[in-house]
């Protein structure tokens, strides 16, 4: 027996502005500028407003686009962007971003003698090295993706041999397949003393009892003092675990700069939060093509075509300044948000001052979406009197304290960083110790989140911080 019924379904579209503005949010000012090039480029309709023209005089409403129809009106005085006043445009601050050891070990591919098969090998082993600069793939596992993914027929044997030129590339350490062989690679590129050498053998002969702080059982091997010991270990923990995810001074700069999508400055007890003026075009739309579309209209075949094709270019012109102008208020308003929730951090720079704060706070203050402060918070910057910020910094969640004010996590984080530091090591403080340190302090905070904070502060536990 057949049944019939409606259903009512609820579909939101969402119009070609909105999609406009929701790809700008995400943009930094960096590669907004080159957004806005590229539109600049591929669509003729859209113009530079040149540096004798003022968008407030007559001559920005010189024409209107309400003349034709369109499904989407916008008003004239819309149909132009300017975030950057009338003054000379200064030159923005920026700040280096660091090579990563990826791009690193590329350039020093190409700087060194192997032959073109090797290299493309080569290329394919650091592509797939983890952040932190470790090879975990298995060689048989990684000759078959060359093999697949390279079109070249490779073995285990030749990738380690391959691997082993890769591990003499700077950072040393690079390369490894587990923490053992990454700690011996920087060992043996240290200059031969003796408290190296015997820091290699403990590394390679006694890792285990090294890792779990077997101390004695060291001592009575290797028939070996304490102060020998002692300074053998001081040459290990000055090794770097992580040689990828932690490039050192000696890098060189990328030149690609990360540029501050927002100023704050703090003058006469006021906070003054500006957005610089950067090489960010001001945009128009070009009159004669506006003039093009009333002329053709009503004409011959040929110009009807003519017509439609400038009508999409308009279209896409509007809705391409409209998003540069939501963008330009929207993060205007998210900004001006967090910085009146942070108020005390931003005025002294004292981060035991940051509040708790999530996207949702942000997001009722604004009446945003949430979506929508996250799209504006990634991958933007802010500029203080006592730093550059990723806007991401702000947020984090909150405990409460015994007497019922909320803290932020990162408060906690620190003040169990420092405990530690101050800890006597040869009795390092376990977890629960650190629990009661806490409650004393006036946290409430439960042991398994004690853990948590020290692994993401990445401080083993107590027993492998005891020294002699």
């Amino acid at each position: 027996m057949l049944k019939q019924g409606l259903q009512q379904k609820l579909l939101q579209k969402l119009s070609p502005l909105q999609i406009q503005t929701i790809k700008l949010l995400e943009l930094p000012t960096l590669e907004l500028e080159q957004r806005i090039k590229k539109e600049l480029e591929e669509n003729p309709v859209l113009d530079e407003v040149s540096d004798s023209e003022d968008i407030d005089d007559g001559s920005a409403r010189s024409f209107s686009l309400s003349e034709y129809s369109s499904d989407d009106q916008i008003p004239s005085y819309k149909l132009f962007t300017s975030n950057q006043g009338k003054d000379i445009k200064p030159e923005y601050n920026t700040f280096s971003v660091r090579e990563s050891f990826h791009q690193s070990l590329v350039t020093q591919l190409g700087y060194s003698q192997m032959d073109a098969r090797s290299k493309a090998i080569a290329k394919f082993i650091i592509g797939s090295l983890d952040d932190d600069g470790y090879l975990r793939r298995d060689l048989d596992a990684l000759s078959d993706d060359i093999s697949f993914r390279v079109g070249i027929e490779t073995n285990p044997d030749e990738l380690e041999a391959i691997l082993k030129k890769i591990q003499d590339f700077e950072p040393v350490g690079i390369g490894a397949r587990d923490l053992q062989e990454c700690l011996l690679l920087q060992i043996r590129a240290r200059e031969r003393t003796p408290q190296v050498v015997l820091a290699e053998s403990i590394l390679d002969d006694h890792f285990s009892e090294f890792t779990k702080k077997h101390y004695q059982k060291i001592l009575s091997r290797l028939s070996i003092s304490e102060g020998q010991l002692r300074e053998a270990i001081e040459e290990i923990v000055h090794l770097n675990p992580r040689p990828g995810g932690q490039i050192d001074d000696s890098y060189a700069e990328q030149a690609q700069q990360v540029v501050p999508d927002f100023v704050l400055e703090f003058k006469d007890g006021e906070l003054i939060m500006t957005m610089p003026r950067f090489s960010v075009p001001e945009l128009k739309v070009n009159k004669r093509y506006a003039d093009l579309l009333m002329t053709s209209a009503g004409g011959d075949r040929a110009g009807k075509e003519a017509a439609t094709f400038v009508k999409q270019k308009l279209d896409s012109a509007k809705w391409f300044i409209e998003a540069i102008r939501q963008r330009h208020n929207t993060l205007n308003n998210t900004m001006n948000a967090i910085i009146d929730f942070q108020r005390e951090f931003f005025i002294e720079g004292d981060e035991t001052k940051l509040r708790p704060m999530v996207l949702k706070n942000i997001a009722e203050k604004t009446n945003l979406d949430i979506s929508t402060i996250s799209r504006v918070v990634n991958c933007k910057y802010i500029q203080t009197h006592f730093g550059i910020y990723p806007l991401k910094y702000f947020f984090s969640e909150g405990l409460m304290t015994d007497a019922g004010e909320e803290v932020s996590t990162r408060e906690i984080k620190n003040i169990l960083a420092s405990s530690i530091d101050v800890e006597d090591k040869k009795k390092p403080l376990t977890d629960e110790e650190l629990v009661t340190v806490l409650h004393e302090k006036g946290y409430r905070v439960a042991r398994r989140t004690v853990a948590k904070y020290r692994e993401q502060l990445n401080i083993p536990i107590a027993r492998l911080r005891k020294e002699l």
